[in-house]
């Protein structure tokens, strides 16, 4: 009976740490006076100390959805938005992104128009394109919702 028992707290403890490397969330919230159906230039900012990769992924995805990308360089004289990011990295075995919050900003105050975020952890985890790709598709899936 002891044996049981043990077996049986054994498997519970086991069980709790592999569902707790099983944790997935993917959400978006758009504010209600944003009208993403409408933006048609964006700039996509930089993150201070990255190489600009993920910024030129979220840069071409956004212009596979038609918008026009100008680069942090240009001045442009009409900006309907401009986008910002943070990535968090994890290691396990590899380096993988954890965690990928993108933001549509207003680009005179910088009001946040529509915030997505992902996260994956290792046994759930995503490519960097597969997580820009479910950030970006949940803000705008969620901008056609309040339409």
């Amino acid at each position: 009976m002891i044996r049981i028992a043990k077996l049986l707290v054994a498997v519970g403890v086991a069980s709790l740490f592999a569902t707790g490397c099983a944790v997935n969330r993917a959400t978006a919230t758009v504010d209600p006076s944003a009208q993403l159906d409408k933006l048609r230039t964006v700039q996509v900012k930089k993150l201070e100390g990255e190489d600009g990769t993920v910024q030129k992924l979220i840069a071409d995805r956004l212009q596979a959805r038609g918008l026009q990308v100008v680069p942090e360089s240009a001045k442009p004289e009409k900006l309907d938005a401009t986008v910002t990011y943070v990535d968090k990295w994890m290691w396990d075995i590899t380096m993988y992104m954890i965690e990928l919050t993108i933001t549509l900003r207003d680009p005179q105050t910088d009001f946040p128009l529509a915030t997505g975020n992902s996260f994956h952890t290792s046994l759930t985890r995503k490519s960097p394109p597969e997580m820009v790709d479910e950030v970006l598709g949940n803000i705008f899936k969620e901008s056609e919702k309040k339409q």
